[in-house]
């Protein structure tokens, strides 16, 4: 086919959220292209790093095409609150690339806090809705934002015309904590507050005249300050110099534990006196000192791990540390421990959300003692929503993407995400748009090349078509991949490839060259050989039995070439007859190793489908809300099942794929982390 007769000339130029240059946006007249836009786009970077948090079995990604052709802007208002990785609160329109905020994954039977960076920041105008729940938290987003609801991901409106979508209702309880609290100006009565908290919990401060050995008095004026943590010490040393004029001397401080310790020091009777005077206790109801009090005292004494703990032997300092808890609003307990010394401990009542306040209303500087990673989301009740009201048009509303897919805004869970999902940023949706707006970036080879030749490179696995696919039917017009293998090659770097499409067979000698330097494989993904579910669910791929005969070409050419049976949908293509026969098949053609993976409904991707669903099996729409009830993924019963029917003793698979190995072999990928769940090839 002659490509360049078919091509329509450059339209309107666009600019694309990320990219600074206008995309040269095509069309091609031909009939895998009707109604198909290309945004021709320059990349600065090829190599994607995958974030340590996500499920994905592989450090390393090369994404050439955004969108696939083989089958939302979710946004909050500027000032909302996001709960930053330093366990700080900073509004959303001043959060930027780089930053790290708290996410979820999930560990274990439930979703924790988990710290993942800022990946991309942008703004739009759109129409706005407050949303307000019961225990007055607000939260005003565009239309189409989706907060995470104990029955799942949930847009704040449902569609105002088209086809119903999963929406917020009066009945559904948001997941998280609830608003953030205000974080304190640290003006001079909070910094007295921290001064006096600071110096009596942990400072050595005195002052004296003892008469010497030789008779005569000799006076002495001595302040020290020594602490394990630099972000205390450093808030210290300039309340001193800016509220006292004090330059405090910094130095390393010998300690005979584990941890260094730096310490600051001042002598002189009118630094001694201005620190006693500073540090004296308040006449008066101060808010803003016990703000200051409580953050002193807790970097002070605290021994933070579940909860918020203030310790001490000064009766004084308890009776100070409850009365200012107690001005603030904060429920609390003494306890008395046992101990020779009077020590005494003061534990903040109500969990993760009220330890957060606490951390939010008196702002301590050690932010080691503010992490809540690992802590599991609970669903309170007071969480439910109140109130859906439309506030108009004309709003600037902000959204970031993150390594985790999703962020805390306002104490609650906040949605963005990947892949279909990656369009939202770019302006456009995850649903049709995903399939006929295709982002291109021309110049990858030359950049991939580039990165992969630097000399810190460390030639570490690189799997393309774990987005989109790489072979999707438009890289016969625009070619990039044989530049990518070709960098993979000259650069000694071990890579592989998942695809739908036998056009990877067009580059089978650059895979022979790779795989005798540094390693390759090949997966292709075979969902199904039913004609009629292969035609419902991916109606614009290759035939599944022409992806057949490309794994037995390539196994013959000695590149090891494995099939995904992915995704196994229940009730569509997981018939024990359906899998036998695809393993039967994969078997005769060589097929080094054979995997199944459970459909995925992440984000996204879950409307989309259930959306099909309706369409094609309405009878099946009962069974997998069921399934999918509590989240992306089927049940450990439901996927003991799948994956039994991959590995049924004297099945046909077992007979005649002989040399078949697990799904994470390390011929075809690295080693998979136990706790991750395996990658899923995309529906659409």
């Amino acid at each position: 086919m002659r490509w360049d007769n078919l091509k329509v000339e450059e339209e309107e130029a666009r600019i694309l959220p990320g990219y600074r240059e206008p995309a040269t946006v095509r069309t091609f007249d031909a009939p895998e292209a009707l109604d198909t836009r290309f945004y021709e786009v320059r990349a600065k970077s090829a190599l994607n790093k995958v974030p340590n948090a996500s499920r994905m079995p592989f450090r390393w990604t090369i994404n050439p095409y955004r969108g696939c052709a083989h089958a939302c802007v979710y946004c909050i208002r500027g000032t909302t609150p996001i709960l930053m990785g330093d366990g700080r609160t900073k509004p959303i329109a001043d959060v930027r690339p780089g930053d790290f905020v708290y996410g979820t994954v999930r560990r274990g039977r439930y979703p924790r806090y988990w710290v993942t960076e800022v990946l991309d920041h942008w703004s739009t105008i759109k129409p706005a809705y407050r949303v307000t729940l019961e225990d007055g938290t607000e939260l005003v987003a565009s239309a189409d934002h989706r907060f995470l609801t104990t029955r799942g991901w949930k847009h704040v409106t449902n569609n105002a015309a088209g086809r119903d979508r999963a929406h917020l209702t009066l009945n559904d309880k948001l997941i998280g904590t609830g608003a953030f609290a205000p974080q304190p100006e640290h003006w001079l009565d909070y910094r007295r507050g921290y001064l006096c908290g600071m110096v009596r919990g942990d400072a050595h401060l005195a002052s004296g005249t003892p008469q010497g050995l030789d008779g005569r008095p000799h006076s002495y004026n001595r302040f020290r300050l020594a602490l394990t943590d630099d972000e205390a010490l450093a808030r210290t040393k300039l309340y001193l110099d800016e509220a006292l004029g004090i330059r405090a001397r910094e130095s390393a401080f010998a300690s005979l534990g584990c941890r260094s310790m730096r310490a600051l020091t001042a002598g002189g009777r009118e630094n001694v006196a201005a620190i006693t005077e500073m540090i004296e206790w308040p006449r008066g109801v101060r808010p803003e000192w016990c703000k200051g009090f409580l953050a002193g005292i807790f970097d002070a004494e605290d021994s933070h791990s579940a909860v918020v703990r203030i310790s001490n032997t000064d009766p004084l300092i308890i009776d100070w540390t409850c009365w200012s808890l107690r001005t603030l609003g904060f429920q609390f307990r003494v306890q008395n421990p046992s101990r020779a010394n009077g020590l005494r401990v003061v534990r903040i009542l109500g969990g993760l959300r009220e330890k957060l306040r606490f951390f939010h209303t008196v702002d301590p500087a050690i932010t080691r003692k503010r992490e809540i990673e690992t802590i599991a989301l609970k669903n309170p009740a007071f969480l439910r929503v109140a109130e859906i009201e439309p506030l108009g048009k004309g709003f600037c509303l902000y959204d970031i993407t993150t390594g985790t897919g999703d962020f805390i805004a306002n104490g609650v869970v906040s949605h963005n995400c990947f892949a279909r999902p990656t369009h939202t940023y770019l302006d456009m949706n995850a649903g049709r748009d995903f399939e006929k707006e295709i982002v291109v970036k021309v110049n990858v080879p030359e950049v991939a090349r580039a990165e992969l030749m630097r000399p810190s490179w460390k030639r570490e696995h690189v799997a393309l078509g774990t987005n989109t696919d790489p072979y999707q039917w438009v890289e016969g017009r625009y070619r990039l991949m044989p530049g990518i293998w070709e960098a993979m090659r000259d650069s000694g770097t071990p890579s592989s490839v998942l695809t739908k499409s036998p056009l990877l067979l067009r580059d089978i000698e650059l895979f022979k060259q790779i795989h005798e330097v540094a390693g390759f494989a090949a997966n292709l993904s075979i969902p199904t050989l039913d004609e009629k579910a292969w035609r419902a669910s991916e109606p614009h791929t290759p035939h599944p039995r022409k992806r057949i005969e490309a794994v037995a070409e390539l196994n013959r050419a000695g590149i090891p070439t494995g099939v995904l049976i992915a995704p196994l949908m229940p009730g569509i293509n997981d018939s024990p007859k359906q899998v036998e026969e695809i393993l039967e098949l994969c078997g005769e053609a060589g097929a080094v190793n054979i995997g199944g993976i459970p459909l995925h409904l992440r984000g996204e991707v879950r409307d989309i489908f259930m959306e099909w669903l309706r369409s094609y099996r309405p009878d099946l729409v009962a069974r997998y809300e069921q399934l999918y009830a509590r989240g992306a993924y089927v049940g450990k019963e439901e996927r003991d099942r799948i994956q039994a029917l991959l590995h049924r003793p004297g099945g046909a698979g077992t007979r005649s794929a002989r040399r078949t190995r697990p799904a994470t072999d390390p011929v075809t990928m690295p080693a998979r982390r136990p706790e991750r769940e395996p990658a899923q090839t995309r529906l659409f």
